[in-house]
């Protein structure tokens, strides 16, 4: 195994053959010099638990930029995230965060959710073609942060393509110098955005998330006012791709599973199965990387302190000794268990539950608005060109 084999086409078409392989080959296969990457469930799981691994942020960076990588403004602000801290840093800032996470709030969002996905299909002219990526997956999550945030959506869909180049950051993958350039652009551009609400929110402050961490940071928390900024970025960013793709990859699962998308349309109370299938089956983050602070074992297998651990989430939701035929798309699966689509242990993704409620609204939507919906390219699919975050450019379609 070798990094070009995480950036090749064939990959980036269809991973799953290569995680075949990985796993085949070992629980830990080494990747490069204190790199080794995993795709099995069960190393996955107990590393992702286990507090003796964490986030070496910035000296990643320099390994794949060099010495002066951490001054580029993508990546400042992307230290000072709580997606790239450990304890007590990470335990104080999630913690924040947390409050505007909780069931109830969440809960208040569906409504938004199933209003966006109606009046989004409403917007779609009948019979004619459309794409269910920019049409559909992409706006709805972006309505519901921006409502969440309480930013106009206007603002959400303008700064929609700074997002997506700011996104480009958190792949494992060095980018080239026109990328790098054009995610630092980008996050000047969300940074001087985001810090106008903030300010906005000091002097009128309302029941957003936003004002909710400023009434945190006035009752004694130590958060910066970057660290506002670059939080609320983070969340801004990822109620985008992560969310829209997961959606499209089911979409093309289930289309390219008729008799499975049959069985949907027919019973639509196993809609809540079948977004967990198919997040199970190509989950839209494909890979998480932790580093090890203290010599120790996974499943049996030992990690010397300092090595990088390449975890594969979609090899292990995929793993045979965890899950039944595993290549196979079955929204009636008996028992899913604990799935590693949102991570496991101190880092297990904090929107996970707005997530899921949006990806399970937008799917029900489709289904029962547009039960004759077909993809008209999807012999063609254009998967993008990253081995984080798994997605398609397109889903052409008739409805």
């Amino acid at each position: 195994m070798k990094f070009s084999d995480l950036s090749s086409p064939a990959f980036f078409e269809n991973p799953y053959p290569f995680y075949e392989r990985l796993r085949a080959e070992g629980a830990l296969v080494p990747l490069a010099p204190n790199i080794v990457i995993t795709g099995r469930y069960a190393v996955v799981d107990a590393l992702l638990r286990d507090r003796r691994m964490g986030k070496t942020y910035l000296p990643s960076v320099v390994a794949r930029y060099g010495e002066s990588g951490p001054e580029q403004p993508v990546f400042q602000a992307l230290s000072r995230m709580f997606l790239m801290t450990n304890p007590p840093v990470h335990t104080r800032l999630r913690s924040l965060l947390m409050a505007a996470f909780n069931a109830r709030q969440i809960d208040l969002l569906r409504d938004v959710a199933q209003s966006t996905a109606d009046s989004l299909i409403d917007a779609l002219e009948p019979g004619a073609n459309f794409d269910l990526v920019s049409d559909y997956a992409l706006p709805l999550p972006v309505n519901v942060i921006c409502r969440l945030l309480d930013v106009p959506v206007e603002d959400g869909v303008k700064l929609g393509s700074a997002a997506s180049h700011f996104g480009n950051a958190l792949e494992a993958a060095p980018m080239d110098a026109a990328h790098l350039a054009a995610a630092n652009e980008a996050t000047l551009a969300l940074g001087r955005y985001f810090a106008r609400v903030v300010e906005e929110r000091r002097t009128k402050p309302g029941n957003d998330l936003v004002s909710a961490l400023l009434r945190a940071e006035e009752a004694g928390e130590s958060l910066t006012n970057d660290e506002i900024i670059s939080n609320v970025l983070l969340l801004f960013v990822a109620g985008h791709e992560t969310t829209s793709n997961m959606l499209g990859n089911a979409l093309i699962a289930l289309h390219r599973h008729p008799e499975q998308l049959a069985l949907l349309r027919g019973d639509t109370s196993l809609l809540p199965k079948a977004v967990g299938e198919c997040l199970r089956f190509d989950s839209s983050v494909q890979m998480i990387v932790r580093t090890a602070f203290e010599d120790l074992e996974a499943a049996g297998h030992p990690i010397a302190r300092g090595t990088m651990v390449f975890m594969m989430l979609g090899s292990a939701n995929r793993d045979p000794d965890q899950f039944e035929k595993p290549d196979e798309l079955d929204i009636g699966r008996p028992a899913l268990g604990r799935l590693l689509s949102f991570g496991a242990g101190i880092h297990h993704c904090l929107g996970a539950r707005l997530a899921t409620l949006e990806f399970e609204t937008g799917l029900g939507a489709l289904i029962s608005r547009l039960p004759d919906l077909r993809i008209t390219n999807l012999d063609a699919l254009q998967w993008r060109q990253r081995n984080t975050l798994r997605g398609v450019e397109s889903l052409k379609a008739l409805g």
